[in-house]
């Protein structure tokens, strides 16, 4: 059996998937509306159903398993499913969620293992310690969360892959430019997103928590740090602290992208750099790949809308 994003255009079918979200809005007409996201292990998909009734809202709500009838379709450059049936997956059926979720390429373990390896070589006392504290208090969650809701490694254990993709290029880098303060670099790379564990919700349905919407990672994770200080009995004042805050906070690189300052130091550009390069790269490959050689990706939102041409066997 065929999975979502292995669907043709205008094809028809049947299968089961997981609600990853599940919006209630309302249309022009004044009735209501369910946009939904749906998900297997080979992505996700969006789809509408309409005139939904205060039954179905709470029917259908995310994280459930449902029998889904439709056709594959594509709406402003983006692939969608047309709604023909849609019910609740009986439990007898295959009703488990975590069957349907995607996960990252790469075993949990050998990601644990390839990050506390590299803790050895971050050299400051402080930005060791600091590390080491937040990545026991967050273990489950560090390893176990998406990168981000939507856009890129947007699936179970997302956080540590991207975290470990990172790693990989910093060290490269450095061994390329070893100007770079290579423990400043590899710390504030394990530390930049760890707030995604109190900003998003879990793998599972991921959704924004309170925090997350009203605060945001950056500042979560910052604030995580200086509550590791206070633990740590680290003066959270010294010099070495206050640079390594502003890894975390500049890493976004532009005020409008959500950082609170741009970066101002060799480390902080090159950690916002190699984010972007890792996150755009993601993008990139989970389009490409459900792609035919000749033919034009899906519209990526994160990269500016734009579609990808993907050449044929030269």
């Amino acid at each position: 059996m065929k999975k979502l994003r292995e669907l043709a255009v205008d094809e028809e079918f049947q299968m089961y998937t997981l609600i990853k979200s599940a919006d209630v809005r309302m249309a022009k007409n004044g009735k209501t509306f369910i946009a939904f996201t749906f998900q297997d292990t080979s992505g996700t998909i969006d789809g509408k159903f309409w005139d939904a009734s205060a039954e179905e809202v709470e029917r259908f709500v995310a994280g459930r398993v449902v029998a889904l009838s439709g056709k594959r379709e594509v709406y402003q450059g983006n692939p969608q499913v047309k709604i023909t049936q849609l019910r609740l997956a009986k439990p007898e059926e295959p009703s488990d969620p975590t069957q349907y979720m995607e996960r990252a390429p790469m075993k949990k373990e050998d990601m644990e293992t390839e990050i506390n390896q590299t803790l050895f070589e971050i050299t400051n006392p402080h930005w060791n310690r600091i590390v080491r504290f937040l990545l026991t208090k967050y273990q489950k969650e560090f390893f176990d969360y998406p990168a981000a809701k939507r856009n890129h490694h947007a699936y179970a254990s997302g956080l540590a892959f991207h975290t470990t993709s990172m790693l990989r290029l910093g060290k490269s880098i450095v061994k390329e430019y070893p100007e770079l303060n290579a423990a400043l670099l590899y710390a504030g790379i394990i530390l930049h997103d760890l707030g995604k564990v109190i900003e998003l919700s879990g793998a599972m349905s991921t959704e924004y928590t309170l925090a997350g919407n009203l605060v945001g990672h950056l500042v979560l994770v910052d604030e995580e740090i200086t509550k590791a200080c206070l633990s740590l009995k680290i003066d959270d004042q010294n010099e070495d602290v206050i640079i390594l805050r502003h890894m975390v906070l500049a890493h976004h690189g532009l005020l409008e992208y959500g950082s609170p300052i741009r970066p101002r130091i060799m480390e902080a550009e090159i950690l916002h750099q190699i984010d972007n390069l890792d996150a755009s790269m993601q993008m990139m490959l989970t389009s490409i790949r459900q792609a035919e050689p000749g033919e034009y990706t899906d519209r990526i939102f994160g990269m500016d809308n734009r579609s990808f041409y993907v050449p044929k066997d030269i």
